[in-house]
């Protein structure tokens, strides 16, 4: 393991918890699943080297990605995000905005569809993200 993968998956864990990063691993350590090396590549690229610059703080970095997530309409990873995001400092207040942000940009279907999958995102966490 280098160390971006192992730096990612530090991250990973942080942010989704140990049992999650720790499955991840198992799935492309097998090398024998369907797209194994993206899981690796996530862990590397995404998560130890993209998430761990100094350029921007992690909460900021989460302002980004769900925005770009947003415009592109990945109900399944802005969920994910929406979770990272609270992870890493937001509010849900602070999320709202950024909806409403993508809404003049991205269009009203694809906001519609990063609320859907945030509301699943908050359901999910339970009441984390609540305060202002």
């Amino acid at each position: 393991m280098n160390e971006a993968e192992q730096r990612g998956l530090e991250l990973f864990a942080e942010v989704y918890g140990a049992e999650m990063a720790d499955g991840a691993r198992r799935y492309y350590e097998s090398g024998t699943d369907f797209g194994a090396e993206q899981a690796r590549w996530t862990m590397e690229w995404a998560f130890g080297s993209v998430w761990c610059r100094e350029g921007l703080s992690r909460k900021m970095r989460s302002c980004v990605v769900l925005g770009m997530l947003i415009g592109q309409v990945q109900p399944e990873e802005i969920r994910y995000h929406t979770k990272m995001a609270i992870a890493n400092g937001l509010t849900r207040k602070e999320l709202e905005e950024i909806f409403y942000t993508a809404i003049p940009y991205c269009g009203f279907p694809a906001a519609a569809t990063a609320k859907a999958a945030m509301l699943e995102a908050f359901a999910e966490l339970g009441g984390q993200g609540e305060s202002a």
